[in-house]
């Protein structure tokens, strides 16, 4: 009865992760939260399997995609394209990692941390397909959205870019399709370009 009820506690705590707001927008036009991203990039992988670069289990896949964030119930979530915060979010979120697994029992809270530095390295061919979608589903949210959060901040094309360079890692594919919707929403005047001060209206 301890296993379950520290599983269940767990849960719970679990729950806190649907308060942790994210900059993307939903297509309803507010922003979603980090355990809304968890579940539709995990959908994501069951969808895009195929395109991933190399053979990968699904299921690592999944778990890993479905805890990644968690961490974000103790660290918060970072802005993608603010690179100072993103420095000092490293540690956070290592920390926060160690916290909350340590509430699982020992074999679960080993399997968690194993999933979390494998995801975050990005040291296999599931997490490097993990990180691409990862990186996909906000792209995706934000040319849907007319670039709503890239306005916000002031984002340009060459920062999306760089910043999601790495889904090529995982999926030649869908690095195709992110440089089409880059170029699609410059295109369509909702992402800066270069010297721009902000996107031109339409």
């Amino acid at each position: 009865m301890e296993r379950l009820s520290r599983e269940l506690a767990f849960l719970l705590t679990l729950d806190r992760l649907k308060e942790v707001q994210r900059q993307s927008y939903t297509l309803a036009g507010r922003h979603e939260n980090s355990a809304e991203h968890s579940w539709h990039v995990a959908v994501a992988a069951m969808l895009l399997s195929e395109h991933a670069k190399e053979p990968v289990n699904l299921l690592r896949v999944l778990e890993m995609l479905l805890i990644h964030d968690v961490v974000e119930i103790e660290a918060g979530d970072t802005y993608v394209y603010d690179e100072d915060a993103r420095k000092k979010q490293e540690e956070k979120e290592k920390q926060a990692a160690e916290k909350l697994f340590a509430q699982l029992p020992e074999d679960q809270s080993r399997h968690w941390w194993e999933l979390w530095q494998e995801f975050s390295a990005g040291t296999s061919p599931e997490a490097r397909f993990a990180r691409s979608l990862d990186r996909l589903l906000p792209v995706l949210l934000n040319v849907a959205t007319e670039g709503r959060s890239w306005q916000e901040h002031g984002v340009r094309a060459s920062q999306v870019l760089a910043r999601n360079a790495e889904v090529a890692a995982g999926s030649p594919a869908l690095w195709e399709v992110v440089q089409k919707l880059v170029a699609e929403a410059q295109a369509r005047g909702f992402l800066a370009s270069d010297g721009e001060t902000q996107a031109p209206k339409g």
